[in-house]
Formats: C-alpha cells, structure tokens, sequence
C-alpha cells in the first residue's frame, strides 16, 4: 500500500515550466572555460540531465530545449555554437532520461551516429585517441546505466540512487558533446587534432565533476518532491 501512494503523485506542467525557467535564470550563473575549445561550461549544464532523470526523457528534451534557448537569450555569451547552442542541452536532458529509464540502445545508437561522423572528418581520424577514450567512458556508462539506474532510482539505497544520477548524467553529457564537438568544434571551428588529443583527458574530468554536482542535487529532489505530491523519477512500468 505504502508502495502504491509512492506514484499517486504527478508531475504537471508547471513544474516543468518551473524547471525550465531555472535552466534559462542559470545561465546568467559563471560559466567555466571548455580548455581548448574557446567553448564554455555553464553552471546550468547541472540541471540539464536533471530534466530528463526527474521528468523523463521527452519532458527533459522539451525543458532544455526551452530553457537553453531562453538562457542563451539572456546569456548570448555562452552561445558558442550559435542559435544551435541550446541543441546540445537538448541531448543531455533526453540522453540523461533514456538512461535513467532503462533505454540503452537509443543513446548507443546516437554515440554510433556520432562516432561514425567523427571519423568522416580528416581531423577527426587524425584525433581518433579522444573518441577511443572519450566516447568509451561514454558507452560504458550509458551500458551500466541502462541495466541499472531505473533499479537504483527506485530502491531506497541513497547512495545508488546517486550512481544512478551519475551514469545518467555523463551518459547525456557525452552524447551532448557528440554532437558540439562534431557540429562546434569540427565543423565550425575546426580545432586542430593537437587540442582534441590533449582534451582526451580533460573532458571526461569535466563532465565528471558536473555529473557529480547532477548526483548531489537531485538525490534529495528524488526524495522530497514525492512526498509534497509531486512524482518525479522513473515509476516501476516505465521505459
């Protein structure tokens, strides 16, 4: 019975309304320097898989999506890609959602797409060292991720609830750098093979730290918000 009154509460609209607006209101937040790349990592890249493990993966596409562009509205300093900056939080929310539900083979399909389009750049093939590592890390996560996060997310453990977080997390935000490292720094800045080689290390440093921040608030969310009525996280069904 207890078990049953854990999922009568429901996430509406204007909780996502709520999220996507501290999306756009972070990004006037400091935003770190992406060593290198002459890109940025704001403060509210913490949200963005948030998005999708608290409201799932279609919730969370369409909360980065409005999010991010407002925010990069308010903030156009963090719009390095352009227009197109917002996109890459868009695949960190529905990444980080397909993840924590248990999809793993969405994301690894996508990681493939990207992979594949790396090495079609002669950059790209010369660089191959940092897909190699990179994306690895990243399919390694969205593996363990997609057998395990929905089991943790739903136990009572707080600390796997955590790991849970963590994997979905960097989960989405390789995938998000799939697709700014290929379209951003490929494509439209065409950064030499000697940066991305020397970024081998460094990105998954980064996004370990903000999956990290990710972990660390959302666990007490994952806990608080069900007991004012609002549901968030994936429910025992769900995929």
């Amino acid at each position: 019975m207890a078990e049953a009154k854990k999922y009568e509460g429901k996430t509406n609209f204007a909780v996502y309304a709520v999220w996507a607006a501290l999306i756009s209101v972070a990004s006037l937040l400091p935003s770190f320097p992406m060593i290198g790349t002459g890109g940025t990592f704001s403060a509210k890249a913490i949200l963005l898989p948030l998005a999708g493990v608290l409201f799932g993966p279609a919730a969370g596409a369409i909360i980065c999506a409005i999010g991010g562009f407002i925010g990069q509205m308010l903030a156009p300093h963090t719009a390095w890609m352009g227009i197109a900056t917002f996109i890459t939080g868009v695949f960190t929310g529905t990444i980080a959602g397909f993840v924590s539900r248990g999809n793993w083979k969405i994301p690894v399909g996508i990681l493939a797409l990207f992979t594949v389009a790396w090495l079609t750049h002669p950059i790209g093939r010369e660089a191959i060292v940092f897909p190699a590592v990179f994306y690895t890390l990243g399919l390694i996560t969205i593996l363990l991720g997609g057998f395990f996060a929905k089991k943790w997310l739903l136990g009572t453990n707080n600390f796997l609830k955590g790991a849970a977080i963590w994997l979905s997390a960097f989960s989405g935000f390789v995938l998000a750098a799939g697709f700014a490292n290929y379209v951003g720094g490929l494509l439209m800045l065409q950064l030499p093979a000697t940066v991305w080689i020397g970024l081998t290390a460094l990105a998954p440093i980064e996004r370990t730290i903000f999956s990290l921040g990710a972990a660390i608030i959302g666990v007490p969310l994952l806990i608080g918000l069900p007991k004012i009525g609002l549901f968030v996280g994936p429910k025992p069904d769900e995929e």
